[in-house]
């Protein structure tokens, strides 16, 4: 298999939601101007707390300083994993699943912390560009490892990033094991030909910016129902949508594709409290027993909290595992 480190250096924020009248015009622009723009990495989720915001250096030059903008300090960069020529090495589980034992559970392993954002078309890991090194030198025994500049890719060798590397002797220390919440949404993963967003650009700013969400403000709790999820990606001319069914009624159907199967998806959202983003294993976990249990799983992280969809069919033997999961003593 494949590892390519992308050419794209992103930044990851959070726009407070009683302050997003400060940002509809600058998102807007990113959403449907991309080429004004020269934004080609976007990513824009909106979770009950807030929006989180994943875009490249050009893009972030569209979001200007406030006190409703909280900016995460580090640059990331985004790895993709490639085998036989795409980004998928699965016909059975899909999404983070098939990457779990390859690349999460070794980075957690090397204390290094990861930022998961699948979408329709692929899985992007994104690490912090200051732990390449480690990244490096723990997944090469693994994977070809291959750095894009200018649209070109070279092979990378640990010996090409030496520099900075530290081994990590120490054993990982025992991830928390965070709650999880389970709402009762049915979500839908798709995409668009970008082509064709002109068409949807009423709904879809109706849906990111004037829908209402239920309980707006306050922090999801277990008695909370549905909750307001909805991700839009526009990356390297690629958009990937994920909404609830309420949501995608809005939309129209013909415009919107999803997989010849139409799956549902259910999600297992985790943390109860703001995972941040220095803790190590918080994908590990939840992934490390899917991919035991050959599951498939698209998995997006936020500024505040981590969310796992699985398919429908799934969810019942995905509480029972998680509930198992927590019941364990720690090793």
């Amino acid at each position: 298999m494949d590892l390519h480190i992308l050419d794209h250096r992103l930044r990851v924020t959070r726009i407070c939601k009683n302050g997003l009248v400060n940002f509809t015009h600058p998102l807007i622009k990113l959403i449907f101007l991309r080429k004004r723009t020269r934004c080609k990495f976007f990513s824009l989720t909106e979770t009950p707390e807030n929006f989180t915001v994943v875009l490249d250096e050009e893009g972030f030059k569209e979001l200007q300083p406030s006190e409703h903008l909280q900016v995460e300090s580090s640059v990331w960069l985004p790895l993709n994993v490639i085998s036989n020529g795409n980004a998928s090495n699965s016909s059975q589980a899909v999404g983070v699943t098939k990457i779990a034992k390859s690349v999460i559970a070794p980075l957690a392993q090397q204390h290094v912390s990861v930022f998961m954002l699948s979408t329709y078309q692929t899985d992007f890991i994104l690490v912090r560009e200051k732990d390449l090194a480690v990244v490096i030198h723990t997944l090469e025994e693994e994977f070809n490892i291959y750095r894009e500049v200018g649209g070109e890719y070279s092979a990378v060798l640990s010996q090409d990033v030496r520099n900075g590397f530290q081994k990590n002797g120490k054993e990982a220390p025992q991830p928390t094991v965070h709650p999880v919440l389970i709402p009762p949404n049915q979500f839908c993963v798709m995409s668009l030909d970008p082509d064709t967003l002109p068409a949807i650009a009423t709904t879809l700013i109706d849906a990111l910016f004037y829908s209402s969400s239920p309980k707006e403000g306050a922090l999801p709790s277990q008695d909370l129902d549905c909750i307001k999820f909805f991700s839009f990606s526009l990356i390297d001319g690629y958009v990937s949508l994920v909404m609830d069914t309420e949501a995608q009624r809005q939309f129209p159907a013909d415009l919107l594709f999803t997989s010849s199967s139409g799956e549902l998806w259910r999600m297992v959202r985790i943390g109860g409290q703001p995972l941040g983003f220095d803790e190590c294993g918080i994908v590990a976990q939840i992934s490390q027993p899917l991919a035991d249990s050959d599951i498939s799983a698209y998995y997006i992280s936020t500024f505040s909290f981590d969310h796992a969809l699985v398919p429908e069919e799934d969810i019942v033997s995905v509480t029972e595992m998680l509930q198992q999961h927590r019941k364990e003593p720690a090793c």
